[in-house]
């Protein structure tokens, strides 16, 4: 009866915690998952995956789920190549 918890990045560091695992009695959103795992206020931009899909804080949560929360994702984007480039 336990749902387990996975920080990555920079959550991880600031938590000091990898991994945690929680009592499923009184869970009902990825919200709650945090709350009861870090304890305190999740910032606003953390990104949620239950059962490695893409979720979000309302999400619902059951027993026996993998909650996952990370950091934005940042990135660039590829311009497309030109074959007739040449460099």
């Amino acid at each position: 009866m336990t749902i387990t918890v996975r920080f990555f990045a920079s959550i991880r560091e600031r938590l000091g915690k990898s991994e945690d695992h929680v009592a499923f009695q009184g869970i009902g959103t990825a919200a709650d998952v945090w709350q009861r795992s870090a304890g305190i206020p999740a910032p606003a931009n953390t990104l949620v995956a239950i059962n490695q899909e893409y979720a979000s804080l309302d999400s619902p949560v059951r027993d026996g789920d993998e909650v996952a929360f990370f950091p934005p994702v940042t990135g660039g984007s590829v311009a497309p190549v030109d074959p007739r480039a040449r460099s």
